[in-house]
């Protein structure tokens, strides 16, 4: 079992571990295929931390199986945006840590 992190990047987690629960038991090579031609800023992300599991594992994608996908919080940005009158509101730009778990396929999945 090999394993890949990716930490302090900024994406929400929320938004990521959707991405993440769909991938999570799949084939690698299925898996980044699948995520290619998903619209969304996490599947971009993961696609590249699933490749670099499958590289660290020293493994074939088709050989691959990603056992575990898991997206914790990182530390939130907190900026302020000038408003009215003096007075600002704050906004939040969340980070997330990235880690996925590849192990070899057995013979009956793929």
């Amino acid at each position: 079992m090999a394993r890949a992190i990716l930490k302090f990047i900024r994406l929400s987690p929320t938004k990521a571990r959707l991405i993440a629960r769909e991938v999570q038991g799949m084939n690698a090579e299925y898996a980044i295929a699948s995520l290619e031609f998903t619209p969304n800023k996490a599947a971009g992300i993961i696609s590249k931390v699933i490749a670099s599991a499958v590289a660290n594992s020293g493994l074939e994608p088709e050989n691959a199986v990603i056992t575990s996908a898991r997206v914790d919080n990182g530390p939130v940005l907190k900026r302020f945006t000038p408003r009215a009158r003096g007075s600002a509101s704050p906004k939040h730009k969340p980070t997330a840590h990235i880690m996925i778990e590849v192990a070899a396929a057995e013979k009956g999945d793929k």
